[in-house]
């Protein structure tokens, strides 16, 4: 079971729109030296809506190219159809990933027995293991506990992402003491209560700027170290806040360009991040020790 920070990764692009594989080289190193227990490859942080199936798979083989073994790499593989996330996660596969992470269906908002039907038929399709991914506010479809249940019972299910960002549904989760069964928090701001209470790890946007203090707090929490953990934690607050003043990844990936990582580009219907919320970001990377004081 993979534990610990496992970070989002942006998909790094230039100013023009062009996807920069050297900045993604050099990202991805950043984060195995940083820490990090895992690499998720075009999940929501890394634009997966805005790369075409070519870039998509392209991309995920780059960064298990430049990871070179050294931590697994999970690819996002989730889509509205069922069919297009089979075919995703088939590429997955012939890349070489890890494993896969798989949002629920956006846009239709299937019942609770579609999403069992859906994730079962590409558990069955593809023989590599499974991450299911929850995130109610971007979907518009939220996956029950008792759902995660019924999956959690097909072999190659192997974890939850949840990003609902309720501790009541972390506690409910944990009570379900499914074996062998990973639970990730989705949600920066509750990861380290999350942990404490119980899950395995973190799917992190605030990694990205911050690998080796979200590694080391992640670290604490599992131990049940929360003192420690909440020293940590306390610093990257306002980041948790600052990388979600705008849709993600607005945030992170111009605080990943503030800091020198990579250039600003980011291709629409997402837009740079507005110029009211720069000073906040800079704040919050300041008090992160990740950016120079004026």
């Amino acid at each position: 079971m993979i534990t610990g920070s496992i970070v989002a990764i942006v998909t790094p692009m230039a100013e023009t729109g062009e996807v920069d594989y050297a900045a993604l080289d050099r990202l991805v190193e950043r984060q195995v030296l940083g820490g990090t227990s895992a690499i998720v490859s075009v999940g929501t942080s890394g634009e997966s809506s805005t790369l075409s199936v070519t870039e998509h798979t392209e991309v995920i083989r780059r960064t298990i190219d430049a990871v070179a073994g050294r931590v697994p790499v999970i690819a996002g593989t989730g889509a509205n159809s069922t069919s297009e996330a089979i075919e995703l996660t088939r590429a997955a596969l012939k890349a070489g990933a890890d494993g896969a992470l798989l949002v629920t269906p956006y846009y239709v908002k299937p019942p609770q027995e579609g999403l069992y039907r859906h994730f079962r038929a590409i558990a069955e399709a593809v023989d590599i293991p499974q991450y299911l991914y929850n995130v109610p506010a971007r979907t518009g479809c939220d996956m029950l506990p008792s759902t995660v249940a019924r999956l959690a019972e097909i072999p190659n299910i192997v974890g939850l992402k949840e990003a609902l960002g309720d501790l009541d549904r972390v506690r409910e989760l944990v009570a379900l003491e499914l074996a062998d069964f990973a639970l990730y928090s989705g949600d920066d701001s509750t990861a380290r209560a999350s942990m404490l209470a119980g899950f395995h790890g973190n799917i992190s946007v605030t990694a990205n700027v911050a690998p080796d203090a979200m590694a080391r707090m992640c670290e604490a929490a599992m131990a049940g170290d929360a003192e420690t953990a909440s020293e940590i934690d306390t610093t990257l607050a306002g980041l948790h806040s600052a990388l979600f003043a705008e849709p993600n990844p607005i945030p992170v990936k111009w605080a990943l360009a503030e800091m020198g990582l990579m250039p600003g580009g980011i291709r629409l219907p997402l837009v740079e991040l507005d110029a009211w919320h720069h000073e906040d970001v800079r704040a919050a990377l300041r008090t992160a020790g990740l950016l120079d004081c004026p």
